[in-house]
């Protein structure tokens, strides 16, 4: 057996243990293997994934963002200061940011080694996770329609939506159509709210929060659809605006990661952030996935996850080093 992975006869049916000799506990520390375990399977299907020792380094040569190039521990391997010192000269030579993510549990003294070498920590997390027997899907807007983008231009569309709620400034390229289908094409699911031509005209009337976990505050101003545009249908359709989107990476092991869920300013307080997720949660266990997971921004975006049947569960830590 693979180091790390666990026997089908140890895990968990996710629901809360019902005997008293599968502690709590236990139960955590199981689902938090999974996790991390999916985290590995994740960055070994980028384009160009680094094996250094104990841990793996997920390289895209089309990005040198570090929220996509960035390593994780393999679970259950032991880690020395001198493996830390191996990771960071990888990364080095790959040109890229020494960065890592991971379940704290699975390698509780890792955080002290990265410290020690020069490591800052960024963030400090705990993940949620759903389940078919947790999971209730909300009936999707008026005004919208849930779609799978299928052609770059859609692709392009969804991920410009994504940034302009994550408050960015940048219009989305075909690097990034290529990088979703590559996605779609290994079994992620990528899911995009569209906004009909009533909803678009109407949309400059919502412009607060609606802890949809947006994951940004939206920079492009109400009701403007910047790039976030795209054509439904044949030339006797309208453009039609993109109102944000979400995506799931490929199941391993039965566990996916739900990610990037993001609703424009124009279109919240509308409960579409809940709808897309649900939606992508649905499409995973639909496929045979057992366990969906993901982290949300912040306390609204908490209860926006919490409603459609996502609990609390392990800690994660995002840590760096310039």
């Amino acid at each position: 057996m693979p180091k790390g992975r666990l026997s089908t006869s140890a895990r968990p049916d996710f629901r809360r243990p019902r005997t008293s000799s599968f502690t709590l506990q236990r139960f955590i520390l199981i689902v938090d293997a999974r996790i991390q375990q999916s985290v590995v399977a994740n960055l070994s299907g980028r384009p160009a994934p680094i094996t250094v020792g104990p841990f793996v380094i997920g390289v895209d040569p089309g990005t040198d963002s570090p929220g996509i190039n960035y390593a994780t521990p393999i679970p259950g391997s032991p880690i020395t200061a001198t493996d830390v010192t191996a990771l960071i000269a990888a990364f080095r030579s790959a040109k890229r940011k020494p960065r890592l993510e991971y379940v704290t549990s699975t390698a509780p003294d890792l955080e002290a080694l990265l410290l020690g070498a020069g490591f800052t920590v960024e963030e400090r997390h705990e993940y949620l996770i759903c389940t078919p027997a947790t999971l209730t899907v909300p009936p999707t807007p008026d005004g919208f329609e849930l779609l799978a983008p299928s052609t770059d231009e859609q692709r392009i569309a969804m991920v410009s939506a994504q940034h302009a709620a994550f408050g960015g400034d940048t219009a989305a390229t075909t690097a990034d159509a290529t990088r979703m289908a590559r996605l779609q094409s290994r079994g992620g699911i990528a899911l995009m709210a569209v906004a009909t031509a009533d909803a678009a005209t109407t949309s400059s009337g919502f412009t607060g929060s609606d802890g949809s976990g947006s994951l940004g505050a939206g920079s492009d101003g109400a009701g403007s659809l910047g790039d976030a545009r795209m054509t439904v249908g044949g030339s006797n359709m309208d453009v039609f605006a993109v109102a944000g989107g979400g995506q799931a990476v490929p199941p391993s092991d039965g566990v996916s990661e739900v990610a990037g869920i993001a609703v424009r300013e124009a279109y919240r307080r509308r409960g579409l952030a809940g709808a897309i997720t649900a939606d992508i949660t649905s499409r995973l266990f639909a496929a045979g996935a057992e366990l969906a997971w993901l982290e949300a921004s912040g306390v609204e975006s908490w209860r926006v996850y919490e409603r459609i049947g996502y609990r609390p569960a392990g800690k994660r830590l995002y840590i760096a080093m310039e």
